[in-house]
């Protein structure tokens, strides 16, 4: 058994990944033979990844909030807590907050054999992000 204490600051997700403010808590980090990346991401209304791929997938577990997510060529998804979403090794895809409202979720992946978890594209424009459906509740 190993403890770690938390001596890590929050950090701001850099603009190069993000539109609007996003604040990363690390909650895992590859290791020796333990292969796993995992994040509590926190976003502000309005706030979104840019498209990405993971090599061997991602899952998003929402914690709090209410966010929208999308792979490529599918409809925009709203998502609450309790909700887990799969994203396939590969699969283009983004995840936010809804326009209104704060989104809070774990993203958990596995590095590949040279350490990547992640390839990062263009930004989500405001026309695909306002594409999404209206949030009820």
């Amino acid at each position: 058994m190993q403890i770690t204490r938390n001596n890590l600051a929050t950090a701001t997700g850099p603009a190069d990944w993000f539109t609007g403010t996003v604040f990363i808590d690390s909650v895992a980090a590859p290791e020796g033979s333990f292969q796993l990346s995992a994040a509590r991401v926190h976003f502000t209304p309005g706030a979104r990844t840019a498209w990405h791929t993971h090599p061997n997938g991602q899952t998003i577990y929402v914690t709090e909030g209410v966010g929208l997510c999308q792979r490529q060529g599918g409809s925009i998804e709203v998502i609450r807590p309790g909700d887990r979403v799969f994203f396939e090794p590969g699969e283009n895809h983004w995840h936010g907050a809804a326009p209104t409202r704060f989104m809070t979720h774990l993203a958990l992946q596995q590095v590949d054999d040279e350490g990547n978890a992640v390839t990062w594209g263009e930004h989500v424009t405001d026309d695909e992000y306002e594409a999404a459906p209206p949030i009820e509740g």
